[in-house]
């Protein structure tokens, strides 16, 4: 399975508090923020480094900096905009785009409705971004959407993924590294995670 969780305690300790009913959505929206930026430091642990000269307050010195890996963060409307802040923080000149989507109530897959995306992204390392990994449909579509451009460098980040939707993801896209805060199995009727959040959408943006 190509999917890296990363179960920190304190990631751990933040997911359980989304799950939470009586969490209020600003800091339902802050607990995203927070998970997401922890996690994005974990993602980039292999990011390059090289050789640079810089002058202290002592002066000049040797020391290691980012090698300029371009990078651009796609957030799935609208739950994945909650997650973007956090990444942004640590990445400020990453670029944006986005790729609106919706699950048809009678077939369970997803129809994309809006995308927009950076004129380079096919030069870009891409993270795209939604909270919730349930069957999978809408992660398909919204990575199938990127690589229409050439893309070939995606990665998938996620707050809670299930079991089903991670191997629907792995069986389209097998090169699409998925990482996820938790991973839970069982899917309700109506193809929503049974130990999860709730609408997430309507949590952040407090528009239930």
């Amino acid at each position: 399975m190509n999917c890296f969780v990363m179960d920190h305690p304190l990631i751990t300790h933040k997911v359980s508090l989304l799950k939470d009913k009586h969490t209020n959505s600003t800091d339902f929206k802050s607990l995203v923020k927070e998970i997401s930026l922890l996690m994005f430091y974990e993602l980039t642990r292999d990011l390059p480094l090289r050789q640079a000269t810089i002058e202290s307050p002592i002066g000049l010195i040797k020391t290691q900096i980012v090698a300029g890996r371009t990078m651009a963060f796609v957030p799935v409307l609208r739950g994945g905009l909650g997650m973007l802040d956090g990444l942004l923080e640590l990445m400020p000149n990453a670029k944006v785009g986005h790729i609106g989507a919706f699950r048809d109530p009678d077939t369970k897959e997803s129809v994309v409705y809006y995308c927009k995306l950076p004129q380079d992204i096919d030069d870009r390392e891409v993270i795209v971004c939604d909270p919730m990994l349930a069957t999978g449909s809408l992660a398909v579509a919204a990575v199938d959407e990127i690589k229409k451009t050439g893309c070939t460098n995606v990665k998938f980040l996620t707050l809670l993924a299930n079991k089903a939707g991670i191997e629907r993801v792995n069986a389209a896209h097998p090169d699409v590294k998925i990482y996820c805060a938790s991973m839970v199995d069982g899917l309700n009727e109506k193809g929503f995670i049974e130990d999860g959040f709730g609408d997430v959408s309507e949590r952040l943006f407090g528009t239930k």
